[in-house]
């Protein structure tokens, strides 16, 4: 096995994940892959990693968690012994502020590279699916309130709005710091986006079960099940849906991966940092 396969198998051997199925990595277990004999240097490079991510205005105790644990050093002695938990993100950017004249700092760069844009690809096709799904469940939704005798559509959508986010579509937008022409939704992230897809797809189920033939009605309907959803989510411990923060907008990653489709394939680059947060 040689130097670069060595180093991607031993980050892959020591990478753990938590219950939710989140990858992180210990630093102590790092330190050694990355060529480091002392902690104290290693740090010293955690510690300008933590400083680009403040930089890149991430938030970085969400990154680097540090912790200490007993550690034996012999005739049943014990000492604390501190270490960092890492995310993806937190090891890119140690590797990228390593010594790069360490061959195994190189090979780290690119393998969290490559790890990190695996992830944001994955995340950004789990947006394009459920921005389809959204798309077509209101689709059906305005077909159902149709039958059920709705006029006005602006004010039966409005109506959902309400109850999922406890406030119109216009203070929504302003909220997440959208302009007025904006879509809500090519800007909303995975969780939004599925909670408003179970709004609409129960939305037009209500309608059906109960017959509704009034718009009055409907619109009653469509607010109380947008705050059902919400409680729900409340419920959960999750964040409130005008909370979320807004996206950059969908289109973009549309037209991004259609170019990508018709265009020749390139040399894997080293992403910036703002594509290789976590």
């Amino acid at each position: 096995m040689n130097t670069l396969e060595s180093v991607h198998q031993r980050l892959e051997n020591i990478k753990r994940e938590t219950d939710t199925g989140v990858e992180f990595w210990m630093a102590r277990e790092i330190q050694s892959v990355l060529g480091y004999d002392k902690f104290d240097n290693f740090e010293n490079v955690i510690q300008r990693a933590i400083t680009a991510c403040a930089s890149s205005e991430q938030e970085s105790a969400k990154h680097f968690l540090e912790t200490r644990k007993k550690v034996a050093i012999g005739s049943g002695a014990q000492v604390m012994r501190k270490d960092y938990f890492l995310s993806r993100y937190a090891c890119y950017l140690i590797a990228m502020n390593g010594d790069t004249a360490k061959p195994h700092i190189g090979i780290a760069q690119t393998y969290f590279a490559v790890k990190t844009r695996e992830q944001e690809v994955s995340e950004q096709q789990g947006r394009l699916d459920w921005r389809e799904k959204v798309k077509q469940a209101t689709k059906e939704l305005t077909s159902a309130a149709n039958a059920a005798g709705v006029k006005h559509f602006g004010w039966f959508h409005e109506a959902g709005y309400r109850g999922l986010y406890n406030m119109p579509l216009a203070a929504i937008k302003q909220r997440k710091g959208l302009a007025e022409g904006d879509n809500l939704f090519d800007h909303s992230g995975l969780t939004e986006l599925a909670a408003n897809a179970f709004r609409a797809t129960q939305t037009k189920e209500a309608l059906k079960a109960r017959q509704v033939r009034s718009e009055t009605k409907a619109n009653e309907t469509h607010f109380e099940i947008g705050q059902t959803v919400r409680k729900t989510m409340e419920a959960i411990g999750g964040t409130m849906p005008e909370n979320l923060p807004a996206q950059p907008s969908i289109k973009r990653i549309a037209a991004r991966k259609e170019k990508q489709l018709i265009s020749p394939p390139k040399e894997i680059s080293l992403p910036g940092i703002d594509d290789a947060i976590v």
